[in-house]
């Protein structure tokens, strides 16, 4: 059974940073994406309280499209970890408004970039950045 997982999440201080990963269940991404997803891609969205989701990053699986949303680029990075098959988060000079439910998505890049529809959702790992 397919299970995105995301780990990393927790509480910390204005301008700290932390490093959200996305596995799927220890698979790489590609056996249960791969083929059905052309330009599979791996993405992180946010949701704060009272406020839509978001789209933070997008990673394609050859990692050769990245894509940032504007409040995150410069201080996010998004990659994946051969070693562990995972998509890490990286997420660096935190600010209060980065507060939010993160939760790791897979689909077809190009609809996810268009549309923001994904194929299969984690569950999310809470962020919590305190003033």
């Amino acid at each position: 059974q397919v299970q995105l997982v995301e780990s990393g999440g927790g509480l910390v201080q204005t301008g700290g940073s932390l490093r959200l990963s996305c596995t799927n269940s220890g698979r790489p991404f590609s056996t249960d994406f791969g083929r059905p997803f052309r330009s599979l891609a791996v993405t992180w969205f946010r949701q704060a309280p009272g406020k839509s989701r978001e789209l933070v990053a997008a990673l394609s699986d050859d990692s050769q499209i990245t894509y940032y949303g504007d409040p995150v680029r410069g201080r996010a990075t998004i990659a994946r970890d051969k070693d562990k098959d995972s998509v890490e988060l990286q997420m660096n000079n935190l600010k209060p408004e980065d507060t939010a439910v993160y939760t790791c998505a897979v689909g077809n890049i190009t609809i996810v970039l268009q549309s923001g529809s994904v194929k299969s959702w984690g569950r999310g790992t809470q962020v919590t950045v305190s003033s």
